[in-house]
């Protein structure tokens, strides 16, 4: 398969982690970086041996080297580059959320359509191995009926005005920043328990915990009601660390539990699950091997999807994003959150 050429829109944190994904693959190479300003530019180009920098994100939408883009700024400038990037015939993965609200992520995925190009709007745990074990036992009822979903995404970080978590204008907060995983992940089990490849709550009834320096939520919790009596628990915080950040779902006939459903392994290696049957003394654990990086198996899975001439990606579709902004707006919508 030839490689997809791939260029980066930013050159912060979770752009150089991407970068490195890309090195360790087959399926791709980096052609581009941009910046707003060409030495952070040239500084991330030469770190990650990339052979184009550019001084303004539109430059690298101009250059001909360049076939798919990683859209990286914060939240606030997703729509915008994204739409920029359709219309530059690029395909695009956008770091999650694919924008701040549904109405203008709906207007992304038009221009996707319009423009004939890929996107995906980059959930790394998605494409993972770890996930579709995760799904694969569920629809085989390995636990039974499924009843209540659990899953949270909670640190305590030092609060710091100037990060992007906590400033209102780059569209700091935990809700759309990491709340956005347990919503994709309860929406995503709670389809899996209902045969389908994700399916809408029915209710949505959320609260959260303003900071009073940042403004922003801190700490926010959701409750959800799914077709099939499924309940869903949902938590994130960048204020409070209430353990390791894990997924557990509880069925008719067991538990099922995702000590890392975000990262899984990270690197190469194995991650686990455990598997409780009802009436069993100890759980089972279930190991799944990774020969990847996770960022890599992300970059991996667009590259087959562009190749094979597919506009989506199985692992997150337009209409899953669409639906998961919809829920987040609701989210934040019962807890008073506004931008």
């Amino acid at each position: 398969m030839k490689p997809i050429r791939w260029g980066i829109l930013s050159t912060g944190h979770i752009a150089g982690i991407f970068a490195q994904g890309v090195q360790r693959s087959k399926t791709g190479v980096l052609a581009a970086v941009a910046s707003r300003s060409l030495g952070p530019a040239r500084a991330f180009a030469k770190k990650y041996r990339i052979p184009q920098a550019h001084a303004s994100y539109g430059s690298l939408l101009k250059d001909p080297s360049v076939e798919a883009v990683y859209i990286a700024p914060p939240h606030p400038f997703h729509a915008k580059w994204a739409i920029r990037a359709a219309q530059a015939g690029k395909h695009i993965l956008c770091e999650k959320p694919l924008t701040m609200d549904y109405p203008d992520a709906a207007k992304v995925v038009q221009a996707a359509q319009r423009h004939r190009v890929f996107l995906m709007e980059a959930f790394m745990y998605r494409p993972h191995p770890q996930t579709a074990k995760v799904v694969e036992l569920i629809r085989k009822k390995a636990i039974g009926e499924v009843r209540m979903i659990q899953a949270a995404f909670c640190f305590d970080k030092l609060l710091d005005p100037r990060h992007r978590l906590f400033n209102r204008k780059l569209g700091g907060g935990g809700i759309l920043d990491i709340g956005c995983y347990p919503v994709s992940m309860a929406r995503l089990l709670a389809g899996a328990a209902l045969g389908k490849p994700f399916v809408e709550p029915l209710e949505v009834k959320g609260t959260a915990v303003m900071g009073r320096r940042s403004r922003v939520d801190e700490m926010a919790l959701a409750s959800l009601k799914f077709p099939g009596d499924i309940l869903a628990e949902l938590s994130c915080a960048s204020r409070a660390d209430r353990g390791p950040s894990r997924v557990k779902i509880d069925g008719s006939a067991g538990t099922l539990a995702v000590p890392s459903p975000w990262f899984a392994a990270w690197d190469p290696g194995t991650s686990y699950l455990w598997l409780q049957k009802r009436g069993e003394r100890k759980p089972r654990r279930i190991p799944v091997p990774c020969d990847r990086n996770l960022y890599t198996v992300e970059a991996d899975a667009v590259a087959l999807s562009i190749r094979k001439g597919q506009r989506e990606c199985p692992a997150m579709s337009w209409a899953d994003t669409l639906g998961n902004m919809k829920v987040l707006d609701l989210w934040r919508k019962s807890a008073g959150v506004f931008y």
